[in-house]
């Protein structure tokens, strides 16, 4: 693996250096709900501190239309960033206006500063490779260097990812070495048996990875919202679960081509089914092959898989050396119908080797049912670059810091 790092920029000390973090957190009322990607960042931030270099910090939250939106400002972050550093942490109100500029013109040696979101100004994810350069070349106006340590954003060409990054010497940070050794070590060689779990709604959301996967896997565990599109294939009725019709086809291929590898796709055996949505809905455990045959009939719909599909699954991870997950099993949201998801990330927990989850919703469940990141191999920062990432494609981010 090629990759430029922190060692190719030398000596920071001194130096202005903008590093772009993954700071795209949870917020609710101006509160940090899950500070992951905060504590992530930490590793480099650090490094570069304890250089006395002068850290420029940009990153985005949510998805503002290029213009300011008070809900998405970076603001308790940098707070959340400064209790965790313990130490000051300037903030700008604006990311290239005069706010920014004044921040930045007052980092001494060791001192850090973050500006205000990065969407808030429609350069940064611009189709215009102008408009967007445009952007890129103001940013770059604040450092000497660039650290790129954003994971969850390297699959995108937007100005803080790529532009940014060939405007000034740049590398990647700590992070995103991390993330990239705990991925080769699940496409390269991995140690085996190997398992993937899937889950999350949409089968589509995942069929690359499924098909790129396929030939490197021994065991491919099927739960969540995308499972009735595979029930389905199989030509068992789902009632009112979430179904993808246009995939069944694609689905039914990936299931005789699993055949053919020697490959195992474990489907549910069970399925907690639900009145509605909701979490006081009614509910009933029946077999993935008559989940019309509750007392919801057809209108029923599958919220979770179902405890003997919970505990078989359990007992597939316990038993392998390489798992990844990504995707939740069920409406983990919804207490009622966690219960799919904790067995898998319990299971996880006990893995005798990597066990490795995929950041995104996965992430977002452990730790909201109870899970310390400690009590992983990994948990990814990046859900949309991890699948990406395994599915082979390319991602413009690592490309731009030399990666191959």
């Amino acid at each position: 693996m090629t990759l430029r790092t922190l060692d190719s920029l030398g000596s920071l000390a001194g130096k202005r250096v903008v590093v772009r973090c993954d700071l795209n957190v949870p917020v609710k009322d101006g509160v940090i709900t899950d500070d992951g990607r905060v504590r992530a960042s930490l590793p480099t931030l650090n490094a570069l501190l304890e250089q006395g270099a002068r850290v420029v910090v940009v990153s985005h939250l949510g998805r503002p239309d290029g213009a300011p939106e008070a809900k998405y400002s970076l603001e308790p972050v940098a707070q959340r960033l400064s209790e965790l550093l313990g130490a000051p942490v300037a903030f700008a109100h604006d990311t290239v206006g005069d706010e920014a500029t004044d921040a930045v013109a007052a980092l001494e040696d060791g001192q850090i500063a973050v500006l205000e979101n990065l969407r808030f100004n429609p350069g940064e994810t611009s189709k215009d490779e102008g408009e967007r350069r445009a952007f890129a070349e103001k940013l770059a106006a604040y450092g000497d260097a660039f650290v790129s340590d954003g994971f969850g954003v390297v699959h995108r060409k937007q100005a803080s990812v790529y532009d940014l990054a060939e405007l000034l010497p740049s590398a990647a940070g700590l992070l995103i070495q991390t993330e990239l050794e705990v991925l080769d070590r699940l496409t390269a060689n991995p140690e085996r048996p190997y398992t993937v779990v899937l889950g999350g709604s949409k089968v589509s959301d995942k069929l690359g990875v499924i098909g790129h996967l396929l030939p490197k896997v021994n065991t491919l565990l099927i739960g969540g919202g995308m499972l009735f599109t595979f029930l389905k294939a199989q030509g068992h009725a789902v009632g009112s679960s979430l179904l993808e019709e246009d995939q069944l086809d694609t689905v039914r291929g990936y299931l005789t081509k699993a055949d053919e590898l020697g490959v195992r796709i474990v489907l549910p055996t069970d399925i907690v089914v639900a009145s509605t949505f909701g979490a006081d809905a009614d509910t009933a455990v029946t077999s993935a092959d008559s989940i019309e045959e509750t007392p919801f009939g057809a209108s029923g719909l599958g919220l979770d898989i179902g405890p003997d599909t919970a505990a078989a699954f359990a007992e597939i991870i316990a038993d392998s050396k390489t798992v990844f997950w990504n995707g939740p099993m069920g409406v983990f949201e919804l207490e009622p119908f966690a219960t799919g998801t904790k067995a898998v990330a319990q299971a996880l927990t006990e893995v005798d080797g990597l066990g490795v989850v995929g950041g995104g919703d996965s992430a977002a469940a452990v730790r909201a049912l109870g899970f310390t990141d400690d009590q992983f191999g990994h948990i990814s920062t990046g859900g949309g670059a991890s699948l990406e990432f395994l599915e082979g494609k390319r991602l413009p981010g690592l490309e731009v810091l030399g990666w191959s």
